[in-house]
């Protein structure tokens, strides 16, 4: 009796063990197809939205340019980091706006920017399927941006800068997106920026500069900013067997 229970303790011994190694592998292969990366570029445009210039929600006038890595976690959403480099530049006397081109304000100031965020995707985007996916998408997200903070300097008549300061920005818009060749993916997006701050412009700033400065537009207003172009990914991950269908 004690060899038979040495026996069965043996054999259930064995195919515990059996049964971790296959979940282990089971784990692995399913960690490998669901997870598919994209590393890529932002190549477009940028525009300002405040209280100087043009209104227009989509009129990129400056270069933006960029890097982006997505984990496409499943087919229907993915995770995506990106950092992101513009000029914002607006001028009055182009605002088509008979107000501001009376006043005759402008200015220019450069945009660093790091966001994390997610893409939900209107269908099915499997990168593992063999055919080419493609599907529209929201975005939503969170951004750190380091601009110079402006004010209107009324003894000199033009804008003057302080220092560097970072604040907190909401990405969010809509894109469309598909892979065009095998590990190629081409997109194209329309991203707007809410900030928490009204000095990018010069406009309100929130410290005093120390000089005659003069305060205009809407104060309660924040400004915004929005950034057009194409992206261009490359996938790596997991591929599906081509040879398994032959």
């Amino acid at each position: 009796m004690s060899n038979l229970n040495y026996y069965i303790c043996g054999l259930l011994e064995r195919m515990r063990k059996r049964a971790v190694i296959i979940f282990l592998l089971l784990l692995s292969v399913q960690s490998g197809i669901a997870q598919i990366h994209e590393l890529g570029v932002f190549l477009g445009g940028s525009n300002f939205i405040g209280d100087v210039g043009k209104t227009n929600y989509i009129n990129p006038n400056k270069l933006a340019i960029g890097g982006l890595y997505k984990w496409n976690k499943s087919s229907r959403y993915a995770y995506r980091l990106a950092l992101n480099y513009t000029k914002l530049q607006a001028d009055d006397t182009d605002s088509g706006n008979s107000a501001r081109a009376e006043r005759g304000y402008a200015f220019s100031n450069r945009i660093m920017e790091a966001s994390a965020g997610m893409e939900f995707h209107f269908w099915e985007y499997d990168l593992h399927t063999l055919r080419r996916p493609f599907t529209p998408y929201i975005y939503g997200g969170l951004a750190a941006l380091n601009y110079r903070m402006l004010y209107y300097n009324a003894a000199e008549g033009g804008m003057s800068a302080q220092e560097r300061r970072f604040s907190v920005a909401f990405p969010f818009g809509l894109g469309v997106k598909g892979e065009v060749l095998p590990n190629l993916v081409l997109g194209a997006e329309i991203i707007a920026r809410y900030t928490l701050v009204n000095d990018i412009d010069g406009s309100n700033p929130e410290r005093n500069p120390g000089v005659d400065f003069t305060r205009f537009g809407n104060y309660s207003s924040k400004d915004w900013y929005v950034l057009s172009g194409i992206t261009i990914t490359y996938t790596f991950g997991k591929r599906p067997c081509t040879s398994c269908f032959e």
